[in-house]
């Protein structure tokens, strides 16, 4: 083996790792969808109980203005008073954060 089947080597390894890295940063970028869904329970619960709750585990594009992000679609029901209350929310995927909350 000469130097320069080393080198072509050692930068195809290093070209490689590198690509590696940049694909496992990107996977780990997202909350869980479950710890989204359970940040939102635990907010609602604060003002009585919750009935059901669900989340899409895929993030789906989101713009608000100018504003672009991927977000977790969900809902939850609840009865307040004797009364059926519905809402749907967009979490970021990145922080978890609510940015859109609707009452059905």
């Amino acid at each position: 083996m000469n130097v320069r089947d080393f080198a072509i080597g050692a930068v195809a390894g290093a070209v490689a790792g590198a690509a590696v890295v940049e694909a496992v940063n990107r996977a780990d970028r997202n909350v869980s969808p479950d710890k989204v869904l359970e940040d939102v329970k635990d907010a609602f619960k604060k003002e009585g109980p919750i009935d059901g709750a669900w989340i899409v585990m895929k993030t789906e594009p989101f713009r608000q203005k100018a504003v672009e992000m991927d977000v977790y679609r969900g809902g939850l029901s609840r009865e307040i008073n004797g009364s059926y209350e519905q809402y749907e929310f967009a979490a970021d995927a990145r922080t978890g954060t609510v940015v859109e909350l609707n009452k059905i």
